[in-house]
């Protein structure tokens, strides 16, 4: 016999009742807590997001639609991460040690680029990572990159004429 998913009573009959964003299935006492669902919503929900059992469902009404998704399967589709820029890891210790070959102290460096001397400390502590706007003035200003990779020197990930570069010819070991 099943049982309502709000106050466990086992029930004959169940209702899909959408309470607070969640449909569950609710015992006539429970359901007046939310709004019923329709079975035909409840199936078109089912099918919103692509699934195998619903792409097969698909293709026979819109032989497009499984096209563009079997395509999508095999090549990722861009999204805006892919334009996006990561901080490097050490951009408090980057900034930091820029400011202060740089003769500046953290009030004189927040005037110079019209920030908050908070920020700069924020920022040298690695409590917040820097917004766009405040890492691009600090990249002008101290004539730093805190892009991740960007330091990076082409020539070092050239492979020879042979091709037989491997990661330990680029890796730089602490023990050395």
């Amino acid at each position: 016999m099943p049982q309502c998913e709000m106050c466990g009573a086992e029930k004959a009959s169940l209702t899909t009742t959408k309470v607070e964003g969640a449909e569950l299935e609710l015992c006539s006492d429970c359901s007046d807590f939310g709004t019923e669902v329709r079975t035909e919503s409840s199936s078109s929900a089912s099918t919103k997001y692509s699934t195998s059992s619903s792409s097969s469902s698909s293709s026979s009404s819109g032989g497009g639609s499984s096209s563009s998704s079997s395509s999508s399967s095999s090549q990722r589709r861009r999204d805006m991460f892919d334009d996006m820029e990561t901080v490097t890891g050490d951009y408090d210790d980057l900034i930091r040690e820029a400011r202060e070959s740089a003769g500046l102290s953290q009030e004189e460096l927040a005037s110079d680029i019209n920030e908050k001397a908070s920020v700069i400390r924020k920022l040298e502590r690695g409590d917040i990572l820097p917004s766009d706007g405040v890492q691009q003035k600090l990249e002008k200003k101290l004539g730093i990159s805190l892009i991740e990779g960007e330091d990076v020197d082409d020539a070092d990930w050239e492979s020879s004429s042979s091709g037989s570069m491997t990661l330990g010819d680029v890796v730089k070991r602490n023990d050395e």
